[in-house]
């Protein structure tokens, strides 16, 4: 038997991961469930306890290192791979302090945003995603359906709400980084866990 990697394990609040592997899934708040499907499982674990453990305006600093003990995930370089992937969606900041007039980056020190600021930061970059339809009622009440079902995972989840934005399968696995096929793969046990046998009755079941 080869030995087994410690799985990723750290505590999850409901509050700050609406959506996801959490079977007790409490909130249907849309920033938040929309800012917590943008980010990988990873991204999200780290986002949520940097969230958590921060003050309301999350001006905490952070730490790589504080952060394997807030989260339990015991590899440095994970914690850093997932804060890389924070960083390009403007989910967090690095930290700058100024030294004799000239501002230097303090290397390992993060600061998490909130949902709200979140989306208006990627606006404001021109990063076209879900995020951009935070005010379309319909589009909400299909978030709020996703959440209320409980069994499916995050990538099912992300894979539902690009098929209500239009998406086609391609669209949908260039968005997601994965192929064609796996989409297909995903959309399968989507239909079944919904209760339908095709895509327009998807959308149906989730916009009406």
């Amino acid at each position: 038997m080869f030995p087994q990697k410690n799985p990723i394990v750290a505590p999850v609040d409901s509050k700050t991961y609406p959506l996801g592997e959490k079977p007790e899934q409490s909130s249907n708040n849309h920033a938040l469930a929309l800012v917590a499907l943008s980010h990988s499982t990873l991204e999200q674990r780290l986002y949520s306890a940097m969230l958590s453990a921060g003050d309301e305006n999350g001006t905490q600093s952070f730490t790589a290192r504080r952060l394997m003990n807030l989260t339990g995930i015991r590899s440095l370089s994970t914690i850093r791979r997932g804060l890389e992937g924070l960083l390009t969606k403007f989910s967090i900041e690095r930290n700058k302090k100024t030294n004799g007039g000239a501002v230097r980056e303090l290397g390992a020190c993060y600061t998490a945003f909130a949902p709200e600021q979140i989306i208006a930061r990627r606006h404001e970059r021109g990063m076209s995603s879900q995020e951009g339809q935070e005010g379309h009622h319909a589009f909400e009440r299909a978030i709020a359906r996703v959440a209320e079902n409980k069994h499916l995972s995050r990538r099912e989840a992300q894979v539902a709400l690009c098929c209500v934005e239009g998406l086609t399968n391609a669209e949908i696995g260039n968005r997601l980084d994965v192929s064609e096929q796996t989409v297909k793969f995903h959309l399968r046990h989507i239909f079944v866990k919904f209760g339908v046998k095709r895509r327009a009755e998807l959308i149906s079941r989730l916009l009406m």
